[in-house]
């Protein structure tokens, strides 16, 4: 019940490949570089993201190798000398990892990964450190925006992941129905994630098995004798109403006289608000109470809420096409980024034209703070900083990683505690893999830390990010350091 684990050391791009051979050649390949993982800003237009994928990308690590048909294929490239490929098939991941905890909530201009290793160690892994996690994060905070949304419901809801079919290819599918769970999601339609992960699996029927039979209750009563302890019946074939409705009706007497209780009837098209509310009531009048009512059709956290808000009566939401593609405002791709912070124990730094893409020099620490009531399970999340040392200061004046100008001090009550930890050292990981179980339970805790103004759809409150006094004293110095070297 693993992740699926990339073995192949040419999940890369070409340039990683050919920047590794220069440094092998200009004897910089063995230096110790520093690599920090962030991204600039959050998807969804959302106030947080769940970071996900880091326990399948440690297993790939872990695993990493040059196999001889590896060698023989970059060696009809006509771009790689012997010597390179020969030091290549000794070429393992030897460096150490810092991160959060998969399932963490997590915010822009803070490193979310930091890898110490060799430069051509830490060069390589690039393309599939973002690859994964960039992906897996997207889905996973995009699950757990439906997940809040179909939960502010009074009558409480839950999101199954019903997006194989829409995923981008076999292997999207399965990272999506992974990433899906972390943040929150139920269950999974794709058997495959079901088995592989864990994840318990859940689906009802198509439109075709309604269009087999001569009419639909016959179709009905087909689904219900076979599957009599977890008949799900799917209404809209023809008429959700007038014919979908009283025919589940009917089944489910049917089902009940022979000592069995119909589980759920799904909605798949029309307005889901109206059609679950009549559905509701209907059932309850015939003596169903408990029966689930499930919607699908092109489902996302903003038409969830929407259902909500005109009174529907879903407690099932299946997701598919807007979970597993990420899709929404401000979804489609993470823009994570993998950048220098250090080289040979220099501090190194992307300063660009554009202010907003200027990368963080030096080897940081993140600080996590919340209220200092010492019941840490119910604490709120307050504020994320980054230092060159210890924890910050009451009274401390911090600054935004962006805007320079933007400052504020640390108030005095706050409980200062380190925001990651190493998982890897040494190409080798310092605690067993977590459940993914435990993962989406953790996942859940931090998601109920963090204040509800942030977690809200629409224009949530930004969750602070700041630079400490001596992480952005570095910044301002290799700023001026460059400027001088290149305004000479």
């Amino acid at each position: 019940m693993t992740a699926p684990c990339l073995t192949s050391a040419l999940f890369t791009d070409l340039y990683q490949l050919t920047m590794m051979q220069g440094y092998f050649f200009n004897g910089l390949h063995t230096q110790e570089a520093v690599f920090d993982l962030y991204f600039r800003r959050l998807p969804f237009e959302g106030g947080y993201a769940v970071w996900a994928g880091l326990e399948p990308m440690l297993d790939t690590l872990e695993a990493l190798r040059f196999s001889e048909d590896d060698l023989a294929y970059l060696g009809t490239l006509g771009q790689f000398r012997p010597e390179f490929l020969a030091a290549l098939r000794e070429w393992r991941f030897s460096g150490q990892i810092e991160a959060f905890a998969e399932g963490d909530v997590v915010f822009p201009h803070e490193p979310l990964l930091t890898v110490t290793a060799p430069l051509w160690e830490a060069q390589l892994i690039e393309t599939m450190l973002l690859n994964t996690l960039n992906f897996q994060t997207l889905v996973a905070t995009k699950a757990a925006r439906c997940v809040l949304a179909a939960r502010s419901s009074p009558h409480g809801g839950e999101v199954l992941e019903f997006g194989a079919r829409r995923a981008q290819g076999p292997d999207g599918a399965l990272s999506a129905a992974r990433a899906a769970f972390v943040g929150g999601a139920s269950a999974t339609s794709h058997v495959e994630a079901g088995q592989r992960f864990g994840i318990p699996v859940s689906g009802t029927h198509a439109h075709a098995w309604v269009e087999s039979f001569p009419d639909e209750l016959a179709a009905f009563r087909a689904y219900a004798k076979l599957y009599p302890d977890s008949t799900v019946l799917l209404l809209d074939t023809i008429d959700t109403l007038r014919s979908g409705l009283p025919n589940a009706i009917t089944v489910a007497r049917e089902l009940r006289a022979a000592g069995h209780e119909l589980r759920g009837i799904r909605l798949d098209s029309g307005d889901l608000a109206y059609l679950s509310r009549t559905a509701r009531a209907e059932l309850d009048a015939a003596g169903f109470p408990d029966v689930k009512i499930i919607a699908s059709n092109d489902l996302s956290e903003a038409v969830i809420a929407g259902i909500i808000s005109e009174g529907g009566r879903i407690d099932v939401y299946g997701v598919g096409t807007q979970l597993a593609t990420a899709g929404g405002p401000g979804g489609g791709a993470l823009g994570g980024v993998y950048k220098l912070a250090s080289l040979g124990g220099v501090p190194r730094m992307k300063l660009t034209g554009d202010p907003g893409k200027a990368s963080l020099p030096g080897v940081k620490h993140v600080w996590r703070a919340s209220e200092q009531n010492g019941k840490q399970a119910g604490e709120q999340l307050q504020w994320d900083v980054l230092t060159l040392g210890g924890a910050p200061q009451a009274a401390q004046r911090v600054s935004d990683p962006v805007n320079p100008l933007r400052s504020a001090p640390i108030p005095a009550g706050l409980n200062w505690q380190p925001a990651r930890q190493t998982v890897m050292q040494g190409g080798h990981r310092t605690a067993p893999a977590r459940t993914l179980t435990d993962i989406q339970a953790f996942s859940a805790r931090q998601l109920a830390r963090v204040a509800t103004e942030t977690r809200r759809l629409l224009n949530p409150h930004i969750y602070r990010v700041s630079l400490a006094p001596d992480a952005a004293g570095l910044r301002q110095r290799v700023m001026e350091d460059l400027q001088a070297q290149h305004t000479k």
